[in-house]
C-alpha cells in the first residue's frame, strides 16, 4: 500500500508517522514544497525575538533523521502540481524534473497562506510574512542589517508575537489593526488590557485603519512609508504582514474536491474529503466549531496534529466511532510581553452574531492565595447558556491565564454546566490557587445568575443605566473620590445597611445600579438592597471591567 503525504509540516508528519506506527509494511511517501518538514512553526516569533537562538532548535527532524527513525521517504523541494483522482496519481515538480506519483490513499495537508489583501507595495523587499523557517531568517537579516522601524500589519495572535519579537531587539513597532481592538478574537474589554501591555512596552497601536499602501523612500530615512486609510504615514524598514491566513486549498479545488465557502477542504468525521481515497487534514480543512457548530477553517496546531493522526486511523482501518472528528473549541494563547491572553469556545460577539441565548460573568480574583506572596489578578470572562452549559472564556493575567483557560476548555469539550465547574476539585495549595479558585467563582457566579441570586448589568448599558437607574458606588470614599460617574451617589458597602432609607429617597421609583471596583463588594451590597426590596442590579466586573470596555469614559474627582 501506499500512501502519499501532501505537507510535511503539523498534520503531514502527524499523519505519515502514526500511519507508520500502524502499518509497518506500507509505503508512505511525504511531498513538501519548502525546504523543511516538520518544523516547528509557532517558534518562529521567538527565533526573531532571538528568544530562542539557534536555528536548527526549530528543525525538528530533516529526511534523513524520518527515514532513519520511521522509514518515511520524504521529499523536500518536491510541490505537487495536480492531483488526478480517477488514475489515483500526483503530478510532482522538483529541481530534477516533473515526475508522476501513484498512490492508494492520498493525505493532503497544504496548510494556509498569509492573506495578502489589495495594497500596492507588498512585493516590496521589506514586507514580509512570518510563517516559515525562510520568513524568520529574513527578518533576523533586515533587523541584522541595520532595521530601527518596523510596522506590523494585523494584531492577531502572529501579529502580536511578531511586534513583542521585534520590540524585543529594540525596533520601534507600530501595529496596524483593521478590527476595533487589538486581539480580535478577545471581547473588547480584555482586549484593552493587552493594548496597555503593548503601550508600556513602547508599542503604538493603530486600531480601526486600514493600511493601503507601502512605499518605498529612497534617502528619506526608512526603506519605506506604510500609508493608512486615514491619512497616516508610517515609516518604516521593515513590514510584517499578519493579517490572516486561508486555507490553501489550490490543489483540491483543481481536483473537483468539495470546499466550503471559505475555500476549506470539506471533510468528514474521519477526515475524509468527497473522493473516497483522499483524506485532509490541518489549516486548510473545514471544521465544525464545538459551541456555534459554524463550519470553517480554524488554523491552529493541536486541531492539525489530531487531524493528521486521524486521517492515519482512517486509512488503515483503526478509527472507531468514539473516535471520530469532534468540534474544534480554537482554544488559544499568546503572550504579549508580562501578560497571557487566553481563550476557548464562543465569545460574546460571536454569540451574539449567531444569536444564541446566552449569559456573561466577569471576575477579577487572585491566581493563588491573597496572602502568598506575588499573587496577580487573574480577569476571567465566561460565557454561559440558560441551561448552565458553558459556552466559552477568556482569561488575561500575569499568571495563571493558561491554566484556567485549559479548565475550562476541557469542560466546554465535556458538555459541563456552570454546577458542574462549580464542584470541580483543583489542586489547591497557597502557592498555586485558592481553595476557590478563580474555575470554581465564575461557576459559583453563574450559578447565581441563573437562580436569581445575582442580577446583573453590563459596561455595554452604561448610557442607559445613567439615564434610567440611580447609579449606587459602593467603594470606599477614597476610591469615590479618585475617580467616579457622574451622578452617582457613594455608599461605602459597611455603611450599606444603616443608609438603606437614603438609598430609598435618593432613587425615588428609579431602579438601583450598584457597582464597585471588581464587583464583590457590590455583590453583597446588591444582596441588601435585594432583601430590603429594592430593585437592584450589579456590574459584572465592576469598575476594572467598565474603565477597560469604555475607553471614552470620563470620571468626576471628588465628592458630589
Amino acid at each position: 500500500m501506499r500512501i502519499v503525504v501532501v505537507g510535511g509540516v503539523a498534520a503531514g508528519m502527524s499523519a505519515a508517522a502514526r500511519a507508520r506506527r500502524l502499518a509497518h509494511d506500507a509505503e508512505i511517501v511525504v511531498l513538501e514544497k519548502g525546504e523543511h518538514v516538520s518544523f516547528a512553526n509557532c517558534g518562529l516569533p521567538y527565533h526573531v525575538g532571538e528568544e530562542i537562538e539557534e536555528r536548527s532548535s526549530l528543525l525538528l527532524h530533516t529526511p534523513q533523521t524520518l527515514r532513519a527513525a520511521l522509514d518515511l521517504d520524504v521529499r523536500t523541494g518536491h510541490e505537487v502540481t495536480a492531483i488526478d483522482p480517477g488514475d489515483r496519481t500526483v503530478t510532482v515538480a522538483a529541481a530534477t524534473g516533473s515526475y508522476t506519483l501513484g498512490y492508494d490513499a492520498l493525505v493532503l495537508a497544504p496548510g494556509a497562506t498569509a492573506v495578502r489583501p489589495p495594497i500596492e507595495g507588498l512585493d516590496l523587499p521589506q514586507v514580509r510574512t512570518l510563517r516559515t523557517v525562510p520568513d524568520a531568517d529574513a527578518l533576523r537579516d533586515l533587523v541584522s542589517d541595520g532595521a530601527r522601524r518596523a510596522v506590523v500589519l494585523g494584531a492577531g495572535f502572529i501579529g502580536l508575537e511578531a511586534a513583542e519579537a521585534l520590540r524585543l531587539r529594540g525596533l520601534e513597532v507600530d501595529v496596524v489593526e483593521l478590527a476595533p481592538h487589538v486581539l480580535p478574537p478577545l471581547d473588547a474589554e480584555l482586549a484593552a488590557l493587552v493594548d496597555a501591555e503593548l503601550a508600556a512596552h513602547g508599542v503604538r497601536t493603530l486600531t480601526g485603519v486600514a493600511a493601503d499602501r507601502v512605499t518605498a523612500t529612497p534617502g528619506a530615512g526608512a526603506a519605506v512609508e506604510v500609508g493608512l486609510a486615514d491619512g497616516t504615514t508610517l515609516p518604516a524598514d521593515l513590514v510584517v504582514l499578519a493579517v490572516g491566513v486561508r486555507p490553501d486549498s489550490t490543489l483540491a479545488r483543481a481536483a473537483g474536491l468539495e470546499v466550503d465557502d471559505r475555500g476549506a477542504i470539506v471533510v468528514d468525521d474521519a477526515q475524509r474529503t468527497s473522493d473516497p481515497h483522499i483524506w485532509a487534514a490541518g489549516d486548510a480543512t473545514s471544521v465544525r466549531h464545538a459551541v456555534t457548530g459554524a463550519l470553517g477553517p480554524v488554523p491552529l496546531a493541536g486541531p492539525a496534529n489530531r487531524q493528521g493522526r486521524r486521517a492515519a486511523d482512517a486509512i488503515l482501518g483503526r478509527l472507531t466511532p468514539g473516535r471520530s472528528a469532534r468540534g474544534v473549541l480554537g482554544t488559544a494563547v499568546v503572550r504579549v510581553f508580562g501578560l497571557t491572553a487566553a481563550l476557548t469556545g464562543a465569545n460574546r460577539r460571536t454569540l451574539e452574531q449567531a444569536g444564541t441565548p446566552h449569559h456573561a460573568v466577569h471576575l477579577h480574583p487572585g491566581h493563588h492565595a491573597g496572602y502568598f506572596p506575588g499573587a496577580e489578578q487573574v480577569h476571567l470572562l465566561m460565557t454561559f447558556a440558560p441551561d448552565g452549559r458553558v459556552l466559552g472564556a477568556q482569561a488575561v493575567a500575569r499568571a495563571g491565564a493558561d491554566k484556567r483557560i485549559d479548565v475550562l476548555a476541557t469542560a466546554i469539550a465535556a458538555g459541563m454546566t456552570v454546577d458542574d465547574v462549580a464542584e470541580l476539585e483543583l489542586a489547591y495549595a497557597p502557592p498555586y490557587g485558592s481553595a476557590k479558585d478563580p474555575v470554581n467563582m465564575a461557576g459559583f457566579m453563574a450559578q447565581n445568575v441563573l437562580d436569581g441570586t445575582l442580577r446583573l448589568w453590563h459596561a455595554d448599558q452604561l448610557d442607559d443605566v445613567r439615564d434610567e437607574a440611580l447609579v449606587l458606588d459602593v467603594r470606599s470614599p477614597e476610591e469615590f473620590a479618585s475617580g467616579h460617574l457622574p451622578g452617582a451617589l457613594n455608599v461605602p458597602h459597611t455603611e450599606l445597611r444603616d443608609r438603606l432609607d437614603e438609598v430609598r429617597r435618593t432613587a425615588g421609583d428609579r431602579p438601583v445600579r450598584v457597582h464597585c471596583a471588581s464587583g464583590f463588594r457590590s455583590y453583597l451590597a446588591h444582596r441588601a438592597l435585594d432583601q430590603a426590596g429594592l430593585d437592584s442590579a450589579n456590574l459584572s466586573g465592576g469598575m476594572l471591567t467598565l474603565r477597560a470596555a469604555r475607553p471614552d469614559l470620563v470620571l468626576e474627582r471628588g465628592t458630589d
